[in-house]
């Protein structure tokens, strides 16, 4: 598949109606999401998705999970703590024909042991409500991947996140393989402009384990 053709197919994705600000809800648009996966990175550099298991972390609406389903991924699963979100996620899988899982559970409860998957993507909660929420996503992802973990967070905290992947995760590497802008639309009441350009990295963080996953 084309990149243009994965950008159209996820921007026909529905998104929230009416989106949480305590869960930090905003969508992953398709030109974030879809280079996110495609662009020089997870598929076409380290071959992290293809014929992999793969895990989205905070899904959302399902815009990396589908994205993942379409760049052929053995298998998606998909989990967010939002109930309204994962019908969201599971119709527009549904509208694509796509064959996936969602899980409706806190990433922090999850009781998976060890590489459960290959792959984890996600965007995190950056933190601005709950602070520390993006290391939270990490911490778990980095005990269930056994390839690779790919996660967006501000670039402003750069330093931050790849002194807690190699000193608290364990990670045997933890690379910002790009820097992208995000652009968040206004979608709550307090949001003063029309949209808001964030700059944020792209990292791959490889576990120090690299055992196989266990299903």
């Amino acid at each position: 598949m084309k990149l243009k053709e994965l950008e159209s197919h996820l921007g026909s994705l529905d998104q929230f109606s009416h989106p949480k600000i305590e869960l930090e809800q905003y969508p992953t648009g398709p030109h974030i999401a879809s280079r996110m996966l495609f662009t020089n990175q997870a598929e076409n550099s380290f071959d992290d998705v293809s014929n992999k298991v793969v895990a989205d972390f905070g899904c959302g609406c399902g815009t990396l999970g589908i994205a993942a389903a379409l760049l052929s991924a053995e298998h998606v699963l998909s989990i967010d703590i939002d109930p309204e979100s994962l019908e969201i996620a599971s119709l527009n899988a549904e509208e694509l024909e796509l064959d996936m899982d969602f899980i409706q559970s806190n990433i922090m409860d999850l009781r998976w042991r060890g590489p459960i998957v290959d792959t984890v993507i996600m965007n995190p909660p950056f933190g601005t409500r709950k602070k520390g929420a993006d290391l939270e996503f990490l911490s778990v992802a980095m005990k269930v991947a056994s390839q690779a973990v790919y996660s967006l967070h501000k670039t402003s905290t750069r330093d931050h996140v790849k002194r807690a992947a190699l000193r608290d995760f364990n990670a045997r590497s933890a690379e910002v393989i790009c820097e992208l802008r995000y652009d968040v639309p206004k979608l709550y009441k307090f949001h003063k402009k029309k949209e808001v350009d964030i700059a944020v990295d792209l990292w791959r963080f490889v576990p120090a384990s690299n055992q196989s996953r266990r299903i």
